[in-house]
């Protein structure tokens, strides 16, 4: 089977992008530290939140003694996946909102809300506990969004427990406001960082092609 690569569905880092809430030390700091006046090469220096733009969540992120991002193997940078149309959805995702959806065992399932048209910095829509808890039923592999976060407000965060206590990776951050609902391959590539809870990642869909 062949491929095209079609969407690039990864946010641009830039100290104007949109960060979880606002928050101004969430906001990543782009500093030249050499250019060819003061040196003799162009240098820059990232200081970030792991938590930045388009990421992937290891269970450590909220799971005591949980896998960090050493668990992304390879098995989990090709995904089938399925975008789904949940624009009509105000505030939290709920299990009778992905009840109709035909979601699949394996796949990575991504949530197209109102995001992907409205920059909502405090009142974004979420995955609410009932979301997650249907999707963990499903046995799904991942899970994305294209809000800066799965969880709002939730107290005690039982969205991301309940997919990361499972072993579900999560993707905050996504870009996908050009793209149609429907089946995809996922191309996921998370920075190789050790040990840690979180990565900045790559991320694109992919469309077979038709024979």
């Amino acid at each position: 089977m062949k491929f095209n690569i079609l969407y690039d569905i990864s946010m641009t880092i830039s100290p104007e992008m949109q960060v979880y809430k606002g928050r101004d030390d969430k906001k990543p700091v782009i500093e030249v530290r050499s250019d060819h006046n003061t040196g003799t090469s162009y240098v820059t220096l990232l200081s970030c939140d792991l938590h930045l733009g388009t990421h992937v969540d290891a269970p450590l992120h909220m799971i005591r003694d949980g896998e960090t991002m050493d668990y992304f193997g390879l098995d989990k940078v090709f995904s089938p996946a399925l975008l789904l149309d949940l624009t009509a959805v105000e505030g939290g995702i709920t299990a009778a909102d992905l009840a109709d959806k035909e979601i699949e065992a394996g796949q990575v399932v991504l949530l197209k809300t109102k995001n992907s048209f409205e920059e909502r910095i405090n009142d974004f829509i979420y995955l609410e506990e009932s979301g997650a808890r249907y999707l963990v039923e499903k046995g799904i592999k991942g899970v994305g969004i294209d809000t800066p976060g799965i969880e709002r407000d939730q107290e005690g965060h039982p969205t991301h427990k309940a997919l990361l206590g499972q072993g579900i990776f999560i993707v905050e951050g996504l870009v996908l406001g050009d793209v149609p609902a429907g089946k995809y391959t996922l191309l996921l590539a998370p920075l190789k960082i050790a040990g840690v809870e979180a990565s900045l990642a790559r991320a694109f869909l992919l469309e077979a092609e038709e024979d």
